[in-house]
């Protein structure tokens, strides 16, 4: 018998009756099962199939189906050429095994067809996708970096699921960067008409993250910081409030005005920092991680102090081969050079501390030389 011609056939000519005590018996549910796969795959309905460890009742269900007690063993096989010999002759089932079996369960679908109708779907589910890249060409090789590497089929559980996640990362995408800056839930709720739409660890936010960095050139990393300061890049902001920096020397609003006609740090949130950034402008601010050199810088130059702001979150591994106290680090820092319009100066080892170690020397008693010149303590 060869592979069946149509799965799906109508089964009016088939008894049901006599069809459902053969083949319709509890005890041949496994053998009817064996058959739809067959089926499914296109293979012929020909040669034998085994039941490792068969009980009585599926024995007893076999030799009523071939009016022979199959062959002894511990397993049980039966030949599907001879099942489809008994429906034939008998009657039950002129069509043969398949019809048979259709006409018992339901129509049989290809497993060809479902993937083909998958694949398809899947396609379809990039378009969002698709078009947004042919709108901003730069994005083109992250978009099919997107594609290619599963990250949307490890994302979404199906095509439309799928479909509904890209719509609403490229509506996103399609708002950034943000300028001015806003803070990320504000802009979801603004954006996607949810505030908690680009939490961390859900799907949506791993994915306009990515689009984010590949939109701004972020490079890749790891942990909290990283993810914050990616965000930041794009204007989007977390942690307004909790994200602060220590400045001192800096002007620009009455209170970083009177703090250092008093000589004195002050601590700006990023909140005021892209709501109500300094007015002045000063040609550098130094930046550093450790807050000693402020408190020492403030100490020894008192209103004269020149501006110098130190973040207060946790450092990440320095870039060699800068001082590991003194690399700029955290979204507040750079906030602040960039929302005065000065230039940075991180210059190696300008805490006077060595790579690595906490502290620093005090500073000299004159004033630091330009940035272009580290300040190294004698």
């Amino acid at each position: 018998m060869s592979a069946p011609d149509a799965p799906d056939a109508p089964a009016g000519r088939v008894d049901r009756d006599r069809l459902t005590r053969l083949l319709g018996a509890p005890g041949c549910a496994w053998l009817v099962d064996r058959i739809r796969r067959r089926m499914e795959r296109a293979e012929p309905l020909t040669g034998p199939v085994t039941l490792a460890a068969p009980t009585d009742g599926e024995r007893a269900a076999a030799e009523r189906l071939l009016g022979r007690a199959p062959s002894g063993g511990r397993s049980l096989s039966i030949r599907l050429d001879a099942v489809d010999t008994v429906l034939r002759r008998s009657g039950v089932s002129p069509d043969g095994l398949a019809a048979a079996v259709v006409a018992l369960t339901r129509p049989v679908t290809l497993l060809s067809d479902v993937r083909r109708r998958e694949a398809g779907a899947w396609h379809d589910a990039y378009t969002p996708l698709t078009e947004f890249c042919s709108e901003r060409p730069e994005l083109a090789d992250w978009g099919e970096r997107v594609r290619v590497s599963g990250l949307v089929r490890r994302l979404a559980r199906d095509p439309g699921s799928a479909r509904a996640l890209l719509a609403s990362a490229v509506t996103a995408l399609r708002s950034l960067p943000a300028d001015p800056a806003v803070s990320l839930p504000a802009f979801a709720a603004r954006t996607l008409g949810d505030a908690h739409a680009l939490d961390d660890g859900t799907p949506l936010a791993t994915l306009v993250h990515s689009g984010v960095r590949a939109l701004t050139g972020f490079p890749d990393g790891t942990g909290a910081e990283w993810r914050r300061e990616a965000w930041a890049c794009a204007g989007l902001l977390k942690d307004a409030l909790s994200s602060t920096v220590l400045t001192v020397g800096l002007r620009g609003t009455p209170a970083l005005d009177w703090a250092t006609d008093s000589g004195e740090p002050a601590v700006l949130t990023l909140r005021q920092l892209t709501r109500t950034p300094p007015r002045a402008t000063p040609p550098v601010v130094r930046v550093c991680e450790n807050p000693t050199v402020l408190a020492t810088a403030a100490d020894t130059y008192g209103p004269h102090c020149p501006p110098w702001s130190a973040s207060r979150a946790s450092p990440r591994p320095p870039p060699s081969p800068s001082c590991a106290t003194c690399t700029p680090t955290g979204q507040s820092c750079s906030t602040t050079a960039t929302s005065t319009g000065a230039a940075y100066a991180s210059p190696p080892r300008c805490c006077g501390a060595s790579p690595g170690t906490p502290g620093a020397t005090p500073p000299p008693t004159t004033a630091p030389p330009p940035a272009e010149a580290p300040w190294r303590p004698p």
